[in-house]
C-alpha cells in the first residue's frame, strides 16, 4: 500500500514538478537545522508580512522536548516575529500569564524574540462556518492584532488527542484558558471539561481550527518539526522519553495535508520504536480529526511529498 501518491525531490531553491496541481504539497527536509527551517519557509512561496505571530509551544516547566529557542531563532527572527502563546487550562506552570512568562524566559524564548500571552487580557470570539459542535471558537484578545500567522509546530503524541501537530496547534493553541475548555467540553462549558465523546471533542478540534483558518485566509503557513517523537505532548512536565528517532522538518499551505504527512512517515517508518507513538496515535482515533477536517474543506488528506535536498 503506497502512503504517498507522490514523492518528489528537488533542490531548495527550484519547485519540484507537480503529479497534480490540485494536490496540495508538502515539503520535507529530513536533516533538522536551522538552516534548513528558513529554506523550508522560503519554499512555501508564501511570505509572512505585517505583524506576525509565530505560534509554538513554549513548553511545560519540567518537560524537554519542545522545539528549542537555537534551532528557530532564524526563522523567527527573519520573519520579524512576535511568539505568541495563550494560558493553560489544566494548571501547572503555564496556567497564569505571570507563570507562562516565566516559562518561556527559562525555556531561552524571550532571548530571541518578544513573546506575547495572547489572553493575557482576556479573549473574544471568532466564528465557526459549517461546524456542528460550536458556531464560534474563543481565542485570545491579541490574536485579531495580528496580520500573519506562521504556524510553527512540534510534531509528537497527545495523551488525549492522539498526536500534536498544525490542527491542534492553531486550535488548542491559540484558544484563550477559557477556549482551550470550550474545545474540550465540545462546546459545552467554558468552566467544565466534562466527559464528552472522544470523537466530539476531536472534532471541535477541528472546528476550532476552522476558525482559525478563515480568520487568517492566506495569511497563515504551516511548518512542522517532527523530532522528539514522546507519546506525549510539551504540555506534560514529564513526558516519556521518545522511542523513535527524528523524521525531519515538514512544512505545507495545507495543515491537513502536513498532519497526515507527518502520520504517514510515522507509520512508514523502519524505527521498531515506532510502535508506541502509532498506538498512542491510533488508542485515542487521531486520524479522526484529520477525517472530519477534510469533511470540513480545511485540507486534503492526499498530497505531494517534495523532499528537498
Amino acid at each position: 500500500m503506497l502512503l504517498f501518491p507522490w514523492i518528489a525531490t528537488a533542490d531548495a531553491q527550484t519547485p519540484a514538478p507537480s503529479a497534480n496541481d490540485t494536490v496540495p504539497k508538502v515539503y520535507m527536509f529530513k536533516e533538522i537545522t536551522p538552516e534548513n527551517l528558513v529554506k523550508i519557509y522560503d519554499h512555501l512561496g508564501r511570505k509572512a508580512t505585517g505583524k506576525v505571530a509565530v505560534k509554538l509551544s513554549t513548553g511545560e516547566p519540567g518537560g524537554h522536548n519542545f522545539l528549542q529557542p537555537a534551532l528557530i531563532k532564524d526563522l523567527v527572527q527573519k520573519v520579524n516575529g512576535t511568539i505568541v502563546e495563550c494560558n493553560t487550562a489544566y494548571g501547572g506552570g503555564r496556567a497564569t500569564t505571570a507563570a507562562h512568562r516565566q516559562a518561556a524566559k527559562d525555556h531561552g524564548f524571550t532571548a530571541i524574540a518578544d513573546v506575547d500571552i495572547m489572553d493575557a487580557d482576556g479573549d473574544v470570539r471568532i466564528p465557526v462556518k459549517g461546524g456542528k459542535h460550536i458556531s464560534y471558537d474563543i481565542v485570545g484578545s491579541h490574536f485579531p492584532d495580528y496580520d500573519f500567522v506562521v504556524v510553527l509546530s512540534h510534531f509528537k503524541g497527545h495523551a488525549m488527542a492522539g498526536f500534536g501537530g498544525a490542527l491542534k496547534n492553531i486550535s488548542i493553541g491559540i484558544a484563550s484558558s477559557r477556549g482551550k475548555v470550550w474545545i474540550h467540553s465540545a462546546g459545552k462549558s467554558t468552566s467544565d471539561w466534562g466527559s464528552p465523546r472522544q470523537e466530539d471533542w476531536l472534532e471541535t478540534m477541528a472546528e476550532a481550527a476552522k476558525a482559525v483558518m478563515d480568520h487568517c485566509g492566506d495569511n497563515i503557513l504551516y511548518i512542522s518539526v517532527a523530532n522528539n517523537l514522546s507519546v506525549d505532548c510539551d504540555c506534560d512536565s514529564s513526558p516519556e522519553e521518545p522511542k523513535m528517532g527524528d523524521i525531519g522538518i515538514l512544512a505545507s499551505l495545507d495543515p491537513v495535508a502536513l498532519d497526515k504527512a507527518c502520520t504517514d512517515l510515522v507509520r512508514s517508518s523502519k524505527d521498531h520504536g515506532k510502535i508506541h507513538l502509532v498506538e498512542r496515535i491510533d488508542s485515542r482515533k487521531g486520524m479522526h480529526t484529520l477525517e472530519y477536517a477534510e469533511q470540513l474543506g480545511m485540507g486534503s488528506q492526499k498530497y505531494e511529498l517534495v523532499v528537498l535536498d
